[in-house]
């Protein structure tokens, strides 16, 4: 008997909207509305698009050791992360393989940690495990969470809160919107300027609908979220990064901060180091992760192989899609070290075809986040 979806608080709202739904993460969401995926797509990159994404875990950790025990976890600095500032993170197993990407905010009191939907359970069973007397985790039920982004998202959500726009890029702090305290953190899954909202589940209908009122901001759906996060080069937990992935391989080194490193003062200390911190050293890892751009028109799918020139499997195709803004299809995948190169060409067969591509440099268009 297949499970029943789970649905978000603006299940119905999406409805209302005429939403296209689909299965996704054990949830029934919008993959696209009336606009369609392309003209959402655009419609971000060029104005305000508004997403629903409280299919997400939201946590707390609390406790004087939070900071500590999550760092146990990540090859990430989380001790030293100041308050009111939000970081990348992922957790890893014994083996350096990623057990999900995650977003971590000191809050003050407490830690705020985002998971993804799909490794929500698993999330949460594996900070339990190693979770002290003295540290809770707390499971964040009665919250949506609302990501505004685009180029227009920051004088959108400033005419609800003007102090939205002196945060810079990973900035977080407790704002009132429409008289309700929500988590607002300057960052999001597009490349482009924007923020992500944790609201009260009986309150986040109401503040959607304020914000779909403003004239520059439309509903986007999950087709034009996963267009927007590939041209940006970044990763799609469970297609570009999984549990066989370790970040060297994964192309991640930046998400690992400088004291977790062989040579930082808190060196190692997380599952899996011993592998990771060797693979950093040698740069000794069969496969990379790579950006690939279409010579042609045609999109490459995920789970695509690749070839090299003489026609010998090298690889595989981890997301793929035609990019609306880059004009041209792109796509990430894995290929042997030695082919990871700038400029190689290389081929993904598609329907018996071999079309030709090019790796590039991620992110295939710029990315546009607001330092100050």
């Amino acid at each position: 008997m297949s499970q029943e979806l789970l649905v978000t608080p603006l299940h119905a709202l999406h409805i209302e909207m005429g939403a296209k739904m689909v299965p996704f993460a054990g949830y029934e969401m919008p993959v696209q509305y009336a606009l369609g995926v392309r003209k959402e797509h655009i419609h971000c990159r060029e104005s305000a698009g508004l997403f629903d994404v409280s299919h997400m875990g939201q946590l707390r950790l609390h406790g004087a050791n939070a900071a500590k025990v999550l760092e146990s976890l990540v090859p990430v600095d989380i001790i030293d992360l100041p308050e009111g500032k939000q970081r990348y993170a992922f957790f890893t197993n014994e083996q350096g393989g990623i057990l999900d990407d995650l977003m971590v905010t000191n809050f003050g009191d407490h830690l705020f940690v985002v998971v993804n939907a799909a490794c929500k359970a698993q999330d949460i069973a594996h900070i339990q495990a190693h979770l002290p007397q003295d540290v809770t985790l707390e499971i964040i039920e009665d919250r949506a969470l609302l990501a505004l982004q685009g180029p227009k998202a920051a004088q959108v959500l400033a005419r609800l809160n003007p102090v939205v726009s002196d945060m810079i890029f990973m900035d977080a702090a407790k704002v009132e919107l429409l008289g309700v305290e929500c988590l607002v953190s300057r960052s999001g899954y597009t490349g482009e300027d924007g923020y992500e909202i944790s609201v009260p589940a009986d309150k986040a209908e109401e503040l959607a609908r304020e914000l779909l009122g403003q004239e520059e901001v439309e509903w986007i759906g999950l087709g034009a979220r996963d267009s927007l996060r590939l041209e940006c080069g970044l990763c799609l937990y469970g297609h570009d990064i999984d549990t066989t992935t370790t970040p060297v391989e994964g192309s991640l080194l930046w998400g690992i901060s400088k004291p977790r490193r062989a040579d930082g003062e808190r060196a190692g200390g997380f599952p899996g180091a011993d592998i990771i911190l060797e693979q950093i050293k040698t740069k000794d890892v069969a496969r990379k992760r790579i950006g690939l751009v279409g010579q042609s028109k045609a999109p490459v799918r995920e789970g695509s192989k690749l070839f090299d020139a003489e026609g010998k499997e090298v690889g595989i195709v981890t997301s793929g899609t035609f990019g609306p803004t880059k004009g041209a299809p792109v796509a990430m995948g894995y290929v042997q070290t030695d082919l990871a190169v700038i400029g190689t060409e290389i081929f993904a067969e598609v329907r018996g075809k071999k079309l030709a591509m090019t790796v590039e440099k991620m992110p295939f268009v710029p990315q546009n986040y607001y330092r100050g």
